[in-house]
């Protein structure tokens, strides 16, 4: 009998693969299915990235470039880095990877032990314990609560911290949650890290996608110290509408970028070479289409936020987002009633019943580590969002 190794078989299996297996069926059959489990922008590649491709297989750019990325494209990350955040980073320090998730599974690759603790916020992003634990490293979830935005504070952090405490992972803005910390935050949950020399993995994909007056902060600001403790994760992916073009980065102190280039060289080797020159295109061409996309987002989020504030009477409420593209609806009334004969008992029921009987499809909370909300994605067209919300609507006043 084949075995698989302990590491992998440690894995779970994403929850949402049932869901989106049949969202794909009732698609095939030609049914309109209502997406509120998608993660990646509704836009396209802004032309003049998809043209910065184009040009450099026109130019005969097809070949291996360095594995850690090319030095045109670190020093225009290097340059990003300074201006949005007021970080300076040697190109050496920085690491271009397939992807912002293949950028978090390097950092833990690289610092994580087996039987290291990794504390995580909950409701978290489901990949986050996956590669912990495939990495060797144990979870530890720190509970944050609606009324305090799900974003954790400083004192709950010390609590979770014990002597097998390796690593923070922060995520601001916040998938799933959108919640986005404040600088005053970041400061105290900073020295809370330094006072314990933790590592943070601060995942910064959704940087630019915040609204209502709010602003990204990087923990790395905070000091020194905690800049050399912090490992920053981004990408193109989100902000410029790039998600298939697979392309991420970090930027981290020298001994942990160079473990991690030596570790990709073995194993990934370089992202592919056009799409390394599209991300320059990205980092240093017109911010026009971003910021359309971004208002875009912005201007569904309040509409989206007015029609849920109409739900309230009927067991639907949500916890307002301040950045990313998604909203945490809470369907705990739902439970412990039925739908057409279907018992409801957690948030696989609700998502399992409103894409079977409404053709919506949703992402239960349970995968985040809270079963008490499901999540919607506002990367949709408005017209989409409203009879989307509509039908979950119709399952909250049908249900018995």
């Amino acid at each position: 009998m084949i075995k698989v190794s302990r590491k992998v078989a440690s894995i779970s299996p994403s929850m949402t693969l049932a869901i989106s297996a049949k969202a794909n069926e009732l698609k095939a059959a030609g049914v309109r299915v209502i997406n509120f489990g998608v993660g990646e922008p509704d836009f396209n590649t802004p032309a003049h990235i998809i043209s910065a491709a184009k040009d450099a297989m026109d130019k005969g750019y097809t070949k291996y470039v360095a594995a850690a990325g090319l030095p045109a494209l670190k020093k225009a990350i290097c340059q990003k880095l300074k201006k949005d955040n007021g970080l300076d980073y040697d190109p050496s320090q920085i690491i271009v990877s397939n992807g912002a998730k293949h950028s978090i599974f390097n950092a833990l690759f690289a610092t994580i032990d087996d039987g290291d603790e990794v504390i995580i916020p909950s409701p978290y992003w489901l990949t986050y314990p996956e590669v912990v634990k495939s990495c060797g490293g144990v979870p530890v979830y720190v509970e944050t609560t609606r009324e305090g935005g799900y974003k954790m504070t400083a004192e709950q952090l010390e609590a979770a911290i014990t002597p097998k405490t390796k690593m923070l992972i922060l995520n601001s803005p916040a998938n799933p949650t959108g919640s986005v910390y404040v600088q005053e935050e970041i400061e105290k949950i900073a020295h809370v890290c330094v006072k314990h020399n933790i590592l943070v993995l601060s995942d910064e994909i959704y940087e630019k996608l915040i609204y209502g007056g709010e602003k990204h902060y990087s923990i790395a600001q905070v000091s020194p110290e905690m800049k050399e403790l912090t490992i920053v994760i981004n990408g193109v992916s989100k902000s410029y509408a790039m998600t298939g073009w697979r392309l991420g980065y970090l930027a981290c102190a020298p001994v942990i970028a160079k473990a991690i280039a030596s570790f990709q060289s073995h194993s990934t080797s370089n992202v592919n070479t056009m799409t390394q020159y599209a991300a320059i295109a990205a980092l240093e061409g017109p911010t026009e289409p971003m910021e359309e996309m971004i208002k875009a987002f912005g201007d569904r989020r309040q509409k989206m936020m007015k029609l849920l504030d109409g739900y309230r009477d009927i067991g639907l409420d949500y916890v307002k987002p301040d950045g990313a593209f998604y909203l945490m609806l809470v369907v705990e009334k739902l439970f412990g009633k039925s739908y057409k004969g279907k018992q409801i008992r957690g948030s696989m029921d609700v998502a399992d019943i409103l894409l079977t009987e409404k053709q919506v499809a949703v992402t239960p909370g349970i995968c985040f580590g809270d079963d008490e909300v499901i999540r919607l994605s506002y990367a949709l067209s408005f017209e989409d969002i409203k009879t989307g919300l509509e039908k979950i609507a119709e399952l909250a006043r049908e249900v018995q």
